[in-house]
C-alpha cells in the first residue's frame, strides 16, 4: 500500500474540514438580513461567532506546543484532523454554557443596531 497517497488523501480531507467551519459561518452571514431576525436567530448567530472565535483561539494555543518530529506525514495528518475536530467540539461546548460572554455582548449590540425588541 502506498502511504504517500493515503497521506495526501488525509491532507486534502484535513484542508477541507479546516475551512468548513469558516465557510459555513460566512455563508450564513452573507445571506442573512438580521434587521428582520427574531431574538433567537440573532442569539444563535452570536453564539456561532463566539464558538468560531474560541476555536481559533484554541488552534493558536495548540500551535505553541512543540511537535513530535518522529511522526510520519501520514500520522501527522490524521492527528491534525482529529485534533481540529476535538478543538471544534470543545469550542462548541464552551459556548453552549455561558461562554466567554462575547455572544451576549454581540447580541445586545446587534439588538440596539437592528432595533429588535424582546418578544
Amino acid at each position: 500500500m502506498d502511504f504517500s497517497s493515503v497521506a495526501s488523501m488525509y491532507s486534502d480531507v484535513y484542508s477541507t474540514a479546516a475551512n468548513q467551519t469558516a465557510s459555513k459561518l460566512q455563508n450564513k452571514l452573507d445571506g442573512a438580513d438580521y434587521s428582520k431576525a427574531d431574538s433567537g436567530e440573532l442569539m444563535d448567530a452570536c453564539k456561532q461567532f463566539e464558538a468560531y472565535f474560541i476555536e481559533q483561539m484554541y488552534k493558536a494555543m495548540m500551535k505553541t506546543i512543540p511537535q513530535n518530529e518522529n511522526m510520519s506525514n501520514y500520522t501527522s495528518g490524521i492527528m491534525d484532523y482529529y485534533k481540529d475536530q476535538m478543538i471544534q467540539s470543545v469550542a462548541e461546548q464552551t459556548t453552549s454554557g455561558s461562554g466567554l460572554g462575547l455572544a451576549q455582548m454581540l447580541y445586545e449590540q446587534m439588538k440596539r443596531n437592528y432595533g429588535i425588541s424582546e418578544e
